[in-house]
């Protein structure tokens, strides 16, 4: 289960990437070019749309990459990514597989049967 975790985690950071690129750049846009009537309206919190963007894929993918070693940080932080992207984005056609696969990995994570080995934290 850590494996399965830890890629999905991966790779659903890496989708959450792409997302994040296309909804900072649109926010972006917006307060650059200006709303235009039927075509671009800026978001209701763009600063929320931006935090998430950065800050989604990197706990995703960080959570992914330590979901094998340690299962229990790796887990909280692929839920709170996937949390995270449900807030700010909702669960659409472009971020059902970030969330989903961040989701996923997160509870793999947290349900891997053997506990973590004993190792100091810092």
């Amino acid at each position: 289960m850590r494996s399965a975790a830890m890629v999905l985690g991966v790779i659903g950071g890496c989708l959450a990437v792409l997302l994040g690129f296309f909804s900072y750049g649109y926010t972006e846009m917006v307060n650059r070019v200006g709303e235009v009537e039927g075509l671009l309206h800026q978001v209701n919190d763009p600063t929320l749309i931006r935090t998430a963007s950065f800050l989604a894929p990197l706990l995703a993918i960080a959570g992914g990459a330590m979901a094998k070693m340690r299962a229990l940080w790796g887990g909280l932080l692929l839920l709170v990514a996937a949390g995270l992207m449900y807030h700010a984005f909702g669960f659409g056609v472009f971020t059902m597989f970030p969330i989903g696969m961040t989701g996923l990995a997160g509870i793999l994570a947290l349900a891997a049967g053997r506990p973590d080995e004993p190792k100091a934290h810092f």
